[in-house]
């Protein structure tokens, strides 16, 4: 699977330059793999083009040029990047209400870990969450976490065979299920799996 590199990072003045059109390509991109669970937990399936448009924007932001800085984020954002037998995920918990958001990470502590994807004729695989940094304390969950999906080889094949996948997850205090993804998102998702 393809990794973000040097080469492939624009200078911070190419950036500069290319950011309005790169921007509406990848929000356009992100959309077909963004995915509601409910009213209040949405996944964005992550690959090399979302990440990069992530450091992309932090060395944008933290107005770092030198190779230091640049290694650091990619160091930082690699490990995100599907490898060819996974997905990827950022998961977000949303509550516009402030107190409300409050008490639900409060309540949702260890949904991270029960978030699942399903291949059409195969067990469920759960996420792997958190891998770089620890997100929960002994009051609450963050309202974003990192997961992972590990799918063996029928699962991949499946897939690319045309099977369904369906999404979901279930905690005692939230829990929604997607049937089956839409083929937009699942054909996306197959590109992570070569």
């Amino acid at each position: 699977m393809p990794t973000i590199t040097r080469n492939s990072l624009m200078s911070l003045e190419q950036y500069a330059r290319e950011r309005p059109a790169f921007r509406a390509r990848v929000l356009t991109h992100k959309k077909g793999r963004t995915l509601p669970l409910g009213d209040h937990l949405t996944l964005i399936f992550e690959d090399e083009l979302t990440l990069r448009y992530q450091v992309q924007e932090m060395l944008r932001i933290e107005k770092i040029f030198e190779d230091e800085g640049i290694n650091g984020e990619l160091e930082a954002y690699n490990p995100l990047v599907p490898d060819g037998s996974n997905f990827k995920a950022t998961m977000l918990i949303e509550y516009p209400d402030v107190e409300q958001r409050r008490h639900m990470l409060s309540r949702l502590k260890g949904i991270e870990d029960r978030v699942w994807v399903q291949v059409e004729g195969c067990e469920p695989v759960q996420a792997i969450a958190d891998e770089d940094l620890e997100r929960e304390n002994e009051e609450k969950t963050s309202a974003v976490h990192f997961l992972r999906f590990e799918l063996d080889p029928d699962m991949k094949s499946r897939l690319k065979h045309g099977a369904t996948l369906a999404v979901g997850v279930d905690h005692p205090h939230y829990s929604a299920t997607v049937p089956a993804v839409s083929d937009t998102l699942r054909q996306s998702l197959v590109t992570d799996l070569t």
